[in-house]
């Protein structure tokens, strides 16, 4: 007797009360003006979830088996079996061999081309699962490397090796078909956007070149093609093309920059090549030109985000932003430009390097070949009228002195300093020498910051504090409050990590009379912000805190991005 056929996807689901009679209609009006799959309209509507709900159904209505690639570990002698450029055409995964199967999963089980193609290069019986498409394409890169199938069908291809005349890529989501290291780069460049890297470090060692990206702050490994590390050299030379260096020159190092396109979004990525032992490494740059961040979304408190628009609206004065390399601090200074950007005020702006482009607003590049300094272009900055004025970096004594006196004449001045925390900055532009009447006369606010990784909203779960991390916050038990702290357990969503995005936390040094005469009189650091603590200051560590007890950051997280301050 022949097997009663399954009913159609939409009954399924109508059988196991997943969806109503009313989606299901709705899915299938929408299917006739389309022609889509029906499982692909219910989860653009949101009506289903594809791991849990949808696969499982369409699996059983189809008489095969469901797979989570997620959860299952392959062996590498599996992986060998199918050549990646393969594995990447046909979008499958090899998984298993069972009883002389070769078990491959696919979102297209019942597709006979892939059958077909796997028969051509292993012989024995193919079975199919059915696994999704993001899970597959997840897998392919997990197990053979970013950019696998393009190592692949270029080693087999002595023309491979040749460079690319070409300055500009357009679009790096319409990558050619053909091999290429230009294709390569830009599926490096592409999964470490879709990745949200900020930088992408490709590292020469004596037998190997390993990529990383760093994402949230902090650098991860890249799974790539074990034979990368072949064309090394022909990587770095498409990467010097694209941004117009020297492609001979392999002893000194040299930046540049380069334009490339994901979809609709721009992106500007700064270059930055180093020779060492095993040849040049590489450090790339994202930068989104689309993407500025607004005051609110820095991740100030209400007080701070208060005080800091009292700041920004004082027609003179400097306000220095310090903090350590990567700490956000150009970020928050592009904020408070944009938030001041109109028509009735003339902004300009010296930098190294211009980071965003600000529409309405002059940017200088500096040029210390040319003699073109950040003290030489605040001079020829005043003659041009302006109302603010910011500065990429208070370098050397001449830069931070200039800056002051502009500020006195009745100008608004933004710069940056790189000191662990706001008092350090006091000490750092006495140490370079800048008299110490003309800092409390001119500087308004000296804001010390850095970024905290934010807990991943998916596998966020309660967490028990010790009393050693209390102790590291200067707190016991009894300061705690019923409120519970979180932490992430890791996830795919978060790469495992438990942290999801990042934020500010901050610390606002103001100078009123009490921190001039200490500055007058050449107080220390440390006793300047006890000082400022005393009178309310709160402390980057404090700030930390109150994000960890709102539950947006972990203990550890602003141990460890506060540490430098020894508090």
């Amino acid at each position: 007797m022949a097997n009663k056929p399954k009913p159609p996807l939409g009954q399924l689901l109508l059988e196991k009360n997943i969806i109503t009679q009313e989606q299901l209609n709705s899915a299938l009006q929408k299917q006739e003006e389309t022609g889509e799959l029906l499982g692909t309209i219910l989860l653009k509507l949101g009506f289903v979830d594809e791991e849990n709900i949808l696969l499982p159904v369409l699996a059983d209505q189809l008489g095969i088996e469901w797979m989570c690639l997620k959860e299952i570990n392959i062996e590498k002698n599996i992986i060998k079996l199918i050549p990646p450029q393969f594995a990447s055409h046909y979008k499958i995964m090899p998984v298993s061999l069972e009883e002389d199967a070769l078990i491959i999963a696919t979102a297209h089980p019942l597709d006979i081309d892939i059958i077909d193609g796997v028969g051509l290069i292993f012989p024995s019986k193919v079975k199919t699962v059915l696994a999704s498409e993001k899970d597959v394409a997840e897998s392919i890169r997990k197990y053979y490397g970013v950019g696998a199938d393009t190592i692949d069908q270029m080693m087999g291809s002595a023309s491979a090796l040749r460079q690319e005349q070409t300055s500009m890529v357009d679009n790096i989501e319409e990558i050619d078909s053909d091999a290429s290291i230009g294709k390569f780069i830009n599926q490096i460049l592409l999964e470490a956007y879709k990745d949200r890297a900020t930088d992408i470090h490709i590292e020469p060692f004596e037998n190997e070149l390993k990529v990383r990206y760093r994402v949230d702050g902090v650098l991860y490994d890249t799974q790539v093609p074990a034979n990368i590390w072949h064309f090394k050299d022909s990587i770095n030379s498409r990467i010097k093309i694209m941004s117009n260096l020297n492609i001979v020159e392999k002893r000194l190092p040299q930046d540049g920059r380069f334009k490339v396109k994901v979809g609709d979004i721009d992106l500007d990525l700064r270059v930055s090549f180093l020779p060492t032992q095993y040849g040049e490494s590489v450090v790339i740059r994202i930068l989104s030109s689309t993407r500025l961040y607004s005051l609110k979304e820095l991740g100030l408190s209400e007080v701070h985000l208060k005080k800091l628009n009292e700041l920004i609206k004082k027609p003179h004065g400097i306000i220095f932003v310090t903090g350590p390399t990567g700490s956000g601090k150009t970020t928050t200074l592009y904020s408070c430009l944009s938030q001041l950007n109109n028509a009735e005020k003339k902004i300009i702006t010296i930098e190294d390097p211009i980071e965003y482009q600000l529409k309405g607003i002059t940017q200088i590049q500096i040029n210390p070949s040319i003699g073109l300094t950040f003290a030489m272009g605040l001079r020829s900055m005043l003659r041009h009228d302006p109302d603010i004025m910011m500065v990429g970096e208070a370098r050397d004594l001449e830069t931070a002195e200039i800056a002051v006196q502009i500020a006195l004449t009745g100008h608004l001045i933004f710069s940056t300093l790189h000191t662990n925390d706001a008092a350090s900055a006091v000490t750092r532009l006495l140490d370079m020498g800048v008299e110490s009447y003309l800092i409390v006369s001119a500087v308004e606010c000296f804001i010390a910051q850095r970024l905290v990784r934010l807990i991943c909203p998916k596998c966020k779960e309660k967490a028990t504090v010790t009393d050693d991390v209390l102790k590291d916050f200067g707190l016991s038990s009894s300061d705690m409050t019923e409120k519970p702290i979180y932490e992430g357990k890791g996830c795919e969503a978060c790469n495992f990590t438990g942290y999801y995005g990042r934020k500010g936390i901050y610390e606002f040094l103001f100078l009123d009379d009490e921190i001039k005469e200490m500055i007058i009189s050449r107080a220390s650091a440390t006793q300047i912000k006890n000082k400022a603590v005393q009178l309310g200051m709160q402390t980057l560590l404090q700030n930390g805190w109150d994000m960890i007890k709102e539950g947006l950051t972990t203990p550890s997280e602003v141990i460890r991005v506060t540490k430098e301050e020894g508090t």
